[in-house]
């Protein structure tokens, strides 16, 4: 199984098509067919359904996919690492977060880089904690941007200077609207809509006076945004983070801080003895450049 083989694989589980991946790799398809069949053989499981003109992937083919990306994503970051110097820094920085507004931050650092080095570029990675960890450990991103305390025996960081703070999103005819904070007594037997990362959060879990019934949970989610369609429509209370939804002007929602508050402490992550391309050594330099002008910061 070589890289070529792999892309090959990947342009063909993409386009759904022989005739279309053929002409994606400017090849014919004879050869195509037959590098496909050769790999088929090297795993001895099938891959690839041929249903007529389009092509469906079985279910090691389905693995094989989300492999091989993951595969030809580290030797695209390896080789710039390797080729990159320092008075033409280029390349890519990989960043994996969750929803978070101190993305902004990340987000003013990218753009002083871009200034004096345009050819630097950045790959958001957007998941939980959990998805963020993963491609950290496989080294498939530099840097994550998490929520919570990180495990110091494998991973380096930086303790950023802002908190997020949490809350619940509602409409803003909702009866707890009008009050200025949300307390754990208000959300006993409401309907509530939580995030996996609540979930997993023990802080946010032990806040609430009591935990919440099964039946009190109307919908689990990942991005807010798809959560607020649900709030929009009435059917419960988003435990989220304030500045993700706009919540100004006439919008139909509101957010409301908990009390007793909680906030959440934001770090960047790297693995230790992690080895940096230079745009992401570039990145993480100019970052603490930054971070040491702010008063009253601490690594």
């Amino acid at each position: 199984m070589d890289i070529r083989t792999l892309h090959y694989f990947l342009t063909v589980a993409r386009e759904e098509n022989i005739t279309r991946a053929a002409e994606q790799l400017h090849m014919t398809q004879p050869p195509l067919s037959r590098a496909l069949k050769d790999l088929e053989e090297e795993i001895g499981k099938p891959l690839l359904i041929r249903s007529g003109r389009r092509i469906e992937l079985t279910q090691a083919g389905m693995l094989l996919r989300k492999r091989a990306e993951e595969i030809l994503d580290l030797v695209e970051k390896t080789q710039e690492e390797l080729t990159g110097t320092d008075d033409r820094i280029s390349g890519d920085v990989r960043l994996g977060c969750g929803e978070t507004d101190a993305m902004s931050y990340l987000a003013y650092i990218a753009g002083i880089i871009r200034e004096t080095h345009p050819l630097v570029r950045f790959r958001l990675y957007s998941g939980d904690a959990e998805r963020v960890l993963e491609r950290l450990d496989r080294g498939l991103i530099d840097f994550g941007l998490l929520i919570g305390e990180v495990d110091t025996a494998k991973y380096e960081y930086i303790r950023m200077p802002m908190f997020d703070t949490w809350g619940v999103l509602m409409r803003a005819d909702a009866p707890l609207a009008s009050k200025p904070f949300v307390t754990p007594e208000d959300l006993v037997d409401q309907p509530l809509i939580l995030s996996h990362q609540v979930d997993r959060n023990s802080e946010v879990a032990g806040w609430f006076a009591q935990q919440p019934e099964n039946e009190q949970i109307v919908a689990m989610y990942d991005l807010v945004f798809n959560a607020s369609l649900f709030v929009r429509q009435g059917l419960g209370y988003a435990i989220t983070l304030d500045k993700l939804i706009n919540t100004s002007g006439e919008s139909e929602l509101c957010f409301r801080p908990l009390n007793p508050p909680l906030r959440a402490q934001l770090r960047l992550v790297w693995k230790k003895y992690q080895i940096f391309s230079p745009a992401a050594r570039l990145f993480l330099d100019v970052l603490k450049e930054e971070l040491s002008k702010l008063i009253n910061w601490r690594p």
